[in-house]
């Protein structure tokens, strides 16, 4: 089992910037990868961005490429968010996931609770 907690979370202006991090704990194995997701109300889960546990292959989805950065401290067994340049369409619940990869196509066994992130105009 693997569990995961995130925090972070936030209300923020429209170009301003938070940091999200993902705390991993439990039976975790170096060909995990790290996910983060987001869910805005009326709307499905999407993907955001993800990592290998190496940290050395990320992926991005279109939508916060340029803008968001993942990164991996793997002596801490955490995964950060970087959101710069926010916009009120950020505006979700912002999950992260530990599957055995870091594509969008991966399997995400493991899933945090879930953080409120808020971008006002």
């Amino acid at each position: 089992q693997v569990q995961l907690v995130e925090s972070g979370g936030g209300l923020v202006q429209a170009g301003g910037s938070l940091r999200l991090s993902c705390a991993a704990s439990g039976r975790l194995y170096n060909t995990y990868g790290l996910g983060w997701f987001r869910q805005a109300p009326g709307k499905e889960r999407e993907f955001v961005g993800a990592i290998n546990w190496s940290g050395d292959n990320t992926i991005y989805a279109d939508s916060v490429k340029g803008r968001f950065t993942v990164s991996v401290d793997s002596a801490k067994n955490t995964v950060y968010l970087q959101m710069n340049s926010l916009k009120p369409e950020d505006t979700a619940v912002y999950y992260c996931a530990a599957g055995r990869g870091s594509s969008p196509s991966t399997i995400w066994s493991y899933w945090g609770q879930g953080t409120q992130v808020t971008v006002s105009s």
